[in-house]
């Protein structure tokens, strides 16, 4: 008994250890000294007219430019495809690396499975639970802040059309009309125009500013705006009046949205609550008294591949619990 606590107790310190290692890695930022002593030998550096000073000028800012949260390579390194996760953390619109992203997964993950270990949980399911929850509990709040700004912006985008028409038809070329809806819209709309801009700015296309910024929102109602402005672009026509009637489209789109949103969603309140509420009383039950749920987590040799009744009867009722659930999702998923 006493070598299991003194056993828990090491592995509950390096739990502690490796947790405010990684908080120092993910909240310590540059000295203020270093930055003011760089940025004075930058200047010095850029007046001068020595050739070896240039070049070294040159080489820092190659530096300097590098991909951020290089240092946290080996959690990168976990994720299968970082490409597309670091593409989900861009439309959540915050400046947000895969490093950082990461090193809040490992210490929820380390966070949770400390505290299991404190409360007597068995340490193979502390580490699965805690991995788990890891992993799906920052991705469920990336994916809550993505469907929040996407809302934002598709409540706000056909006041910019309607705005877009107006400057068309005061006289007003597209790429300044583009410009006004970046400064006088507020939220998402604003800022993913004056993205839109800066890149017309730097040589860019229209085309190819649209495009990326269509790739990365996602959104039906923005690409039907792209390929309204190429279909115009190709066969003339006033495109005041196309950006008009798009705007009154994207309004009534997004009035039906409201109404199958209101009348779904008593179903949606029964599947929440009939999903949740018995992973919630499991859930409870264990943190109150873990001794009274341990027989399910006990395995039987002469049952079903090694598992006993109360596991066989636990993954059956889970499996005919999704069946439900994926029943009445579909019910209820509407496509407009």
């Amino acid at each position: 008994m006493g070598e299991q606590m003194d056993g828990n107790f090491i592995l509950l310190l390096v739990l502690l250890t490796t947790f405010t290692g990684l908080v120092a890695m993910a909240f310590a930022g540059p000295s203020a000294d270093k930055a003011s002593k760089r940025r004075v030998a930058l200047i010095r550096e850029r007046h001068s007219g020595s050739t070896d000073a240039l070049m070294e000028a040159r080489m820092r800012k190659v530096i300097s430019n590098r991909q951020p949260g290089s240092e946290m390579k080996m959690l990168v390194s976990l994720v299968p495809n970082p490409e597309n996760l670091a593409k989900r953390i861009r439309m959540t619109g915050k400046k947000w690396t895969v490093s950082q992203y990461m090193t809040a997964c490992s210490i929820v993950a380390l966070t949770l499975c400390a505290v299991m270990f404190v409360r007597g949980f068995p340490p193979l399911l502390a580490i699965m639970v805690s991995l788990a929850a890891g992993l799906a509990l920052p991705h469920m709040w990336v994916g809550r802040l993505i469907k929040k700004r996407v809302f934002q912006f598709t409540a706000k985008f056909p006041d910019a059309l309607e705005l877009l028409t107006r400057g068309l038809r005061s006289g007003l070329p597209i790429t300044e009309t583009l410009g006004v809806v970046a400064s006088e819209v507020p939220g998402p709309v604003g800022e993913e125009f004056k993205l839109i801009t800066e890149r017309i700015k730097i040589g860019k296309t229209m085309d190819q500013a649209l495009q990326e910024t269509a790739d990365r929102l996602g959104t039906p109602e923005f690409q039907f705006f792209v390929i309204s402005l190429a279909i115009q672009r190709e066969t003339g026509g006033n495109l005041a009046e196309t950006l008009s009637n798009l705007a009154t489209v994207l309004r009534q789109r997004a009035q039906m949205k409201l109404k199958i949103r209101a009348m779904s969603s008593e179903s949606k309140a029964s599947a929440y609550i009939i999903g949740a509420l018995p992973f919630l009383v499991f859930g409870m039950i264990c943190y109150i008294n873990f001794q009274y749920m341990a027989p399910f987590f006990t395995s039987d040799p002469a049952g079903l591949f090694g598992m006993s009744t109360m596991q066989v009867i636990g993954l059956g009722g889970m499996c005919w619990m999704g069946i439900g659930v994926f029943i009445m999702a579909q019910m209820i998923n509407f496509e407009i």
